[in-house]
């Protein structure tokens, strides 16, 4: 369990008696929450004073957030200008990998904790060159619960499900799906050969957050990526209004 995050955490309004430093707890979470908000809106501030268009990517560990990354990077290429920032809890290894397609990449390791925070990312903006990005993603630690409660200052969050976790992630997992402006069910390349079903996780997820953006993707055929792709690029259009250098 992460001693920074809100796992096993009462609801609000709630306490549990497990026990006497309960209240204490909850009021530490608290404060640790508005801290990290408000480091989360100097965050948006500075890259919109950039014009950087900001996309945090949250999933379980091997869902495909990387390799997904890879294949929007190669589709937008001459399109517009995309950095990331790499959140691990040890090596660069996945920052190393964006690397070679010769982009702008800093690697945030955060050593145990299971989540990035607006802090870290705050680090990670002033090293990055954000006078030659359009499209900033960060790819956060893998982990369906702890992301879900930390705000990096990204205009956009999305989730990724991949098609090797079973079909019941969003109804076990909710807090990152109803934190989440968007849905990719990624490896649907393998749906012939699992038991999933993609419309469940989607029909679940609309009904935590009805506005939710569902996509099929799969890195490996390329289906679904550029739908993806474009996606992303209307929102980036619709907060500056051009995401072309």
């Amino acid at each position: 369990m992460c001693e920074h995050c809100g796992c096993g955490l009462p609801p609000a309004g709630e306490t549990h008696t497990h026990g006497s430093d309960t209240r204490v707890r909850v009021d530490l979470m608290q404060s640790l929450l508005d801290t990290n908000r408000a480091q989360a809106e100097e965050n948006r501030r500075h890259l919109m004073d950039h014009r950087v268009y900001g996309v945090n990517i949250m999933s379980s560990p091997g869902a495909g957030k990387t390799t997904l990354l890879e294949a929007i990077v190669r589709q937008a290429k001459g399109r517009f200008r995309i950095g990331a920032l790499e959140g691990d809890v040890a090596t660069e290894r996945d920052a190393e990998r964006l690397r070679t397609l010769g982009i702008p990449v800093h690697s945030l390791t955060t050593g145990s904790t299971c989540h990035l925070d607006a802090k870290l990312v705050h680090a990670g903006l002033h090293v990055l060159p954000l006078d030659d990005i359009d499209l900033l993603f960060v790819e956060n630690v893998g982990n369906l619960i702890c992301p879900g409660l930390y705000d990096l200052g990204c205009h956009l969050n999305g989730v990724l499900l991949s098609v090797t976790e079973g079909d019941d992630k969003v109804a076990k997992y909710p807090q990152v799906f109803r934190f989440s402006q968007f849905l990719s069910i990624t490896k649907v390349d393998l749906l012939p050969h699992v038991a999933f079903d993609p419309e469940q996780p989607e029909r679940e997820a609309r009904i935590l957050k009805g506005d939710i953006r569902c996509h099929r993707t799969s890195a490996v055929s390329g289906e679904g990526v550029d739908a993806l792709l474009e996606y992303l690029l209307r929102e980036c259009e619709a907060a500056y209004g051009t995401a072309s250098p």
